[in-house]
Order: structure tokens, then sequence, then C-alpha cells
């Protein structure tokens, strides 16, 4: 398929429609980032509900 990059308006052949190669590079350098590891506080359940009556009963 034959179109204008619609980032450079050059003429581009390519299967798909989007930028051309050359501003794909451009843009997964300029949008590059580095991975990071998040440090998530442990799961504490809420205790704001009042435990059921038949299973506190002691028998």
């Amino acid at each position: 398929m034959e179109f204008a990059c619609p980032r450079c308006q050059l003429d581009v052949v390519d299967d798909f429609y989007g930028p051309c190669q050359t501003c794909r590079t451009q843009l997964r350098d300029a949008f590059r980032s580095e991975g990071r590891v998040v440090v998530v506080a442990e799961y504490e359940p809420k205790m704001n509900v009042t435990p059921n009556a038949v299973a506190l009963k002691d028998d």
C-alpha cells in the first residue's frame, strides 16, 4: 500500500497505514524508558465487619 507518512509526509510503501520506519525508530528512541520495581504494602483486609454470631458461639 502506498501512502504519505502521517508524521513526516514522505511517500511510503508499507503493509499498514502509520508512521514510516524512520519515524517509528525516532518515536521508540524518544519514548523509551527503563522498567522499575514497584514496592506495594502487603494486603491487610479491613476489619469493619462484625463477626458472625454463629462463628463466635462456644460449645
